[in-house]
C-alpha cells in the first residue's frame, strides 16, 4: 500500500516547555481543521499552504516522505480519503508550536484499491512568520486491543 494518507498529522519536540493546560489557539484550531479537510478533498493548494517546505512524514511503513511526495500522493488521481474522526486526541501547545494527534481509522481508495487502516498519528505544528504549518508527522499502527 502506498504511503499516502498516513499523516494526520506528530512526534514529540523537546525544544520548549509544554503546557498541558494551555487552550488551543483559535488560529491553530482553524489550521488543523483546514489540514484535515485538505487531505480529504485532495486539495493541493491547501496542502502546499499548510505544510512547511521542510515538512517530513514518517509513515506507518517506516518510510520517510517530504512535502512534495506527500502532496503528490494525497492529490493523485484514483486516491480518495473519506472523512475521519480523531479518537483519543492529543493536544499539546506551547508558544510557537503544538503537537496534535490521536488515533484515526482511515478509509478510502489508494491507487484505485480500497483501504481501511487504523493509525496513531502525531503532527508537529510550528508557528512561523505568524502562520501555523505542519512541520513533521509520525504515523504508526496502534497495537490491537
Amino acid at each position: 500500500m502506498k504511503k499516502m494518507f498516513w499523516a494526520g498529522s506528530i512526534g514529540l519536540m523537546l525544544i520548549a516547555p509544554i503546557t498541558f493546560a494551555r487552550p488551543l489557539p483559535a488560529e491553530l484550531a482553524k489550521a488543523v481543521r483546514a489540514y484535515d479537510q485538505a487531505q480529504i478533498k485532495g486539495d493541493r493548494a491547501e496542502l502546499d499552504r499548510l505544510l512547511a517546505d521542510d515538512y517530513l512524514l514518517l509513515n506507518s511503513s517506516g518510510d520517510i516522505e517530504n512535502k512534495a511526495q506527500f502532496v503528490k500522493d494525497s492529490t493523485a488521481p484514483g486516491n480518495k480519503l473519506e472523512p475521519f474522526v480523531v479518537k483519543e486526541p492529543i493536544e499539546l501547545v506551547w508558544n510557537a508550536g503544538a503537537v496534535m494527534g490521536g488515533i484515526a481509522t482511515l478509509r478510502g481508495v489508494d491507487s484505485g484499491k480500497p483501504f481501511n487502516v487504523t493509525i496513531r498519528f502525531s503532527d508537529i505544528w510550528a508557528k512561523r512568520n505568524g502562520v501555523w504549518q505542519v512541520i513533521y508527522t509520525h504515523v504508526s499502527r496502534p497495537p490491537p486491543k
